[in-house]
């Protein structure tokens, strides 16, 4: 009976690892389809853009809601429907034959994804009662889920080159059909618990959010000063304002604002922000460097992932050690500051540098993506009450796919912005018309120069322009990321020291209406009380 509860265990960890790896892969393993795509679907940068901040965009929108669904509906049963949704659109995404249609896909993709991935940690949690069976899980998921997060680029690029773009998409299709066997069979059901459902601030966020990458898409193109631009950002400002008023005034929000207040929790969160910042809006641009300006084939450009891959598989369980050694304060100001310096690094090298020369860069981002993920749930579930798992879970992978959603949209804005400014410079020094000057600045968006892109079509001098333009404009965004992340790691290194233990003796446990199923869990492994903000008098 023991060895078939232990077999039991081992499939619903398994389950939920393979899911939230489909999850996080779906992020970034369409980059290096990008230019294939554009080549295709006939479209520029501000569409490939659209192709990623689709999924990224819905999923930052929808997953508290989808915390809140599980918690009300049941955990077990969100979660299939959500893996069911989103291997439905990755079918469609594969099927698509238009830019639009593709964008939609996405979206949906980004709906299913939304519903799985809150109830993941609170069903492990469930799963796995004892506190040393739950680290050991806790760290595997952890790094599964960063391991999706760097191994995308390097299957996607060999995926492209030999079996086309839309193959990144039918990858899903059998992972998410035995996904959905395994979770009926062996996913235990949570009962669902009371609820309410914050519909204001799920109108308020979706729409802030939509409106305020809409006008960091378009404005780089539009000009920052035009009239629709401009009222995106305006209408954006404001719905965000009012949605923090809201989740401040509910007593029991979308968004758990209060767990900022406790140091471990604000700098976890805010870790997982920036990093997905930096590293997503990095892995978007690099793809259509290297297959364009630089040349290389789709399998060229994903191998030279590899190296990252590697140390996220080294780092994740180091920094589990670490955390379970010396706090979570070490391993994220570490991988933070190694974020910072791999993505600055990048900037120092140009179109003529060599891999070898860069090697170090790649080496220091994945050391520090891994450094960071693991801490993160750690923190979580060691300052949270257990009926708050699915709500701090949810708030987790919002701030990590809000972190690249804005990575996307504010770093190709400043990419955009300067490739223009400079290629605006160089193709007048041409003699070529300024009217010219926004179709030939996304020629970096087709396949490479010698894979009959837009790139390859420009005459010599041009193409020259277009190269050097759009790679001083990665330098900038890469100087931009590394600078946040750099300031980030020193904000953190000074919330984490300033924290108070979690505890009775810390602060106040929030007051919440229990989870029986997981207080019972908690109970049973004798766990230290956990610390979460009392509500305001």
């Amino acid at each position: 009976m023991q060895e078939s509860s232990a077999r039991r265990k081992r499939l619903a960890l398994l389950t939920l690892c393979v899911t939230m790896f489909m999850s996080m892969l779906d992020n970034v393993i369409v980059n290096n389809a990008l230019p294939r795509i554009g080549q295709d679907l006939d479209t520029g940068i501000s569409g490939l853009r659209w192709v990623a901040e689709g999924y990224s965009l819905v999923y930052a929108a929808l997953v508290l809601t989808g915390g809140a669904l599980g918690d009300r509906h049941g955990r077990t049963r969100t979660f299939r429907l959500g893996l069911a949704l989103f291997t439905v659109g990755s079918a469609l995404a594969a099927l698509a034959g238009t830019i639009g249609l593709l964008v939609g896909a996405r979206m949906l993709q980004g709906v299913g994804a939304a519903l799985l991935t809150p109830g993941s940690l609170a069903l492990l949690r469930h799963v796995f009662t004892d506190e040393r069976e739950r680290a050991k899980a806790i760290g595997l998921w952890s790094g599964v889920s960063a391991l999706g997060l760097s191994i995308g680029p390097v299957v996607g690029g060999p995926m492209v080159e030999h079996l086309g773009w839309a193959s990144v998409f039918w990858i899903n299709v059998p992972i998410g059909v035995a996904g959905l066997v395994l979770a009926a069979r062996v996913l235990p059901d949570i009962p669902p618990r009371a609820r309410r459902i914050d519909l204001g601030g799920l109108a308020l966020s979706a729409a802030g959010l939509g409106l305020l990458v809409y006008a960091l898409i378009e404005g780089p193109s539009r000009g920052w000063t035009d009239t629709r631009v401009l009222l995106c950002g305006v209408a954006a400002i404001v719905l965000l304002a009012a949605f923090l008023v809201l989740e401040l005034r509910l007593a029991e929000p979308m968004l758990e604002l209060r767990l900022f207040r406790d140091g471990v929790l604000g700098g976890a969160l805010l870790s997982g922000f920036m990093v997905s910042f930096g590293i997503f809006g990095a892995l978007f641009f690099l793809p259509l460097l290297m297959q364009g300006p630089l040349g290389w084939s789709p399998s060229d450009a994903g191998y030279a992932g590899l190296p990252m891959t590697g140390m996220i598989v080294i780092a994740a369980p180091v920094s589990g050690r670490l955390t379970s050694r010396y706090g979570p304060r070490l391993p994220l100001v570490l991988g933070l500051a190694l974020c910072a310096a791999g993505l600055g690094g990048l900037s120092l090298y140009g179109e003529h540098a060599h891999y070898v020369e860069y090697l170090w860069t790649l080496f220091a981002m994945g050391l520090g993506m891994g450094m960071t993920f693991t801490p993160m749930s750690i923190a979580v579930l060691q300052r949270v009450a257990p009926a708050q798992t699915g709500m701090a879970s949810a708030t987790i992978n919002t701030l990590r796919e809000l972190g690249g959603v804005l990575g996307i949209a504010v770093l190709g804005a400043v990419l955009t912005n300067r490739m223009t400014g400079t290629l605006t410079a160089a193709l007048h020094r041409l003699g070529v018309p300024p009217g010219a000057v926004g179709p030939i600045a996304d020629a970096p968006a087709g396949a490479g120069h010698g894979g009959g892109g837009a790139a390859a079509a420009l005459p010599g001098p041009v193409r020259e322009a277009v190269d050097g333009a759009f790679i001083d404009g990665i330098h900038l965004a890469t100087r931009c990321g590394a600078a946040a992340l750099a300031v980030t790691a020193v904000v953190v290194a000074v919330l984490l020291s300033r924290a108070r233990p979690a505890g009775p003796g810390g602060t106040e446990l929030l007051e919440t209406d229990p989870d029986p199923e997981v207080s019972q869990d908690s109970e049973s492994s004798q766990e230290p009380e956990p610390l979460a903000e009392a509500r305001p008098a």
